[in-house]
């Protein structure tokens, strides 16, 4: 049986490395695709992870150590489109899984000059990849990684991606109404719009992973040794809301939360994250379908997260209070917030929950590395205004 193949944008990512370990051990040829521009970004921000992340070229040779199995790099832009061809004419993928764009929303409000980095970083590489893949394999499946947050907080139910209307006697099927809350989630509905007219001008098969907020430090082959170990972000820029409550447990300090933490999203495991993606590449789409999956397992408040971290570290004999604080950003408060997620369930999705024991098991890596945390970096610096 022929080998089948899978290219990974954003390799060196907190989501793309553990995914390429994933589909390796699983018996996958894989490749990755990395300018590092991540890192880069980190250092023009002063921010960094909470543990040291090697190499990718020294995740790659610890993973062929570990495993015996290999892992094809490839260091480039995909902006820059003869790169990207020669990637996919030398490896001849079955799918692509697409992490590789900003993934930041404070990041790209921090200047009209980030602002068009992230949009042009982001719609210009999604763009050559479809049209890469409409020459040279157009059944090769596309399994980009979307956000939530193109929906924003409307006041109805959110769907799957599509909305079945009525309007003055007539009914058609449609994309659901985005309302997103930055120029990242924007340049994510322009990504969206593009694929979908790709699937349906071009016959291309796309999924649309619409993803909440990812929280986690370990999969199953992270654990294998910190040598593979992925990125953990607890600041301002990059960090997500969990991480950054854990860390300010451990060191602490106040949890802070924006507002008056009634704002609610959707949330979900890393190693959630890897099953949905393992998911909708073994269930690909069919030629000509733009599938849309809502990629989370609960959704909390920001408030109902500090709470849950609040009593976790008590647990551990750790007293931690919460703060609020105003918000840097302008997002809608006490809002309405109910969107569904059924379809990966129904294809399989086991979920992770946010338990006790998943938040004492990070603040037992947060404590254990808490001399490398740095507490400046935590307070946002970025506003929306």
């Amino acid at each position: 049986m022929k080998q089948k193949r899978v290219l990974i944008l954003g390799g060196d990512g907190y989501l793309g490395w553990p995914t390429a370990m994933q589909f390796s051990a699983e018996g996958w040829a894989v490749a990755v695709v990395d300018n590092f521009a991540k890192r880069q970004w980190e250092n023009l921000c002063g921010v960094a992870p909470l543990l040291p992340i090697r190499t990718l070229r020294e995740r790659i040779d610890a993973w062929k150590d570990h495993s015996g199995k290999k892992i094809e790099s490839h260091f480039g832009d995909i902006c820059q489109v003869e790169f990207l061809e020669e990637v996919f004419r030398s490896f001849r993928p079955d799918a692509v899984v697409h992490y590789g764009e900003q993934p930041s929303a404070p990041y790209s409000m921090r200047s009209r000059e980030d602002a068009v980095y992230t949009q042009v970083n982001n719609v210009v590489g999604n763009l050559n990849l479809l049209f890469i893949i409409k020459k040279y394999n157009p059944r090769c499946h596309l399994v980009k990684l979307g956000t939530m947050g193109e929906y924003g907080t409307p006041n109805i139910d959110i769907e799957e991606g599509w909305l079945e209307i009525r309007h003055r006697g007539r009914k058609d099927r449609m994309l659901f109404p985005k309302k997103p809350g930055s120029f990242y989630h924007l340049s994510k509905v322009h990504d969206s719009a593009n694929i979908e007219f790709a699937c349906r001008i071009w016959g291309l098969a796309a999924t649309d992973l619409n993803q909440g907020v990812v929280y986690g430090i370990h999969t199953k082959e992270t654990r294998l040794d910190p040598s593979l170990a992925t990125s953990f972000h607890y600041d301002h820029v990059f960090g997500t809301v969990l991480n950054r409550f854990v860390v300010q447990a451990c060191l602490g300090v106040p949890l802070s939360v924006y507002g008056n933490g009634s704002q609610t999203r959707g949330y979900l495991n890393i190693n959630d994250t890897l099953q949905c993606v393992r998911i909708a590449v073994l269930k690909p789409a069919r030629p000509g379908e733009f599938r849309v999956f809502n990629q989370f397992t609960e959704q909390f408040s920001v408030q109902q997260i500090a709470e849950k971290v609040r009593l976790a570290a008590l647990q551990m004999g750790l007293e931690t209070k919460i703060q609020t604080m105003p918000n840097p950003r302008v997002e809608q408060l006490n809002h309405y917030y109910r969107a569904r997620h059924t379809k990966l369930k129904e294809l399989g999705l086991k979920p992770q929950l946010l338990t006790g024991a998943v938040i004492e098991e990070m603040l037992a890596v947060a404590l254990e590395n808490k001399h490398l945390a740095n507490l400046q970096i935590i307070h946002p610096s970025i506003t929306w205004k």
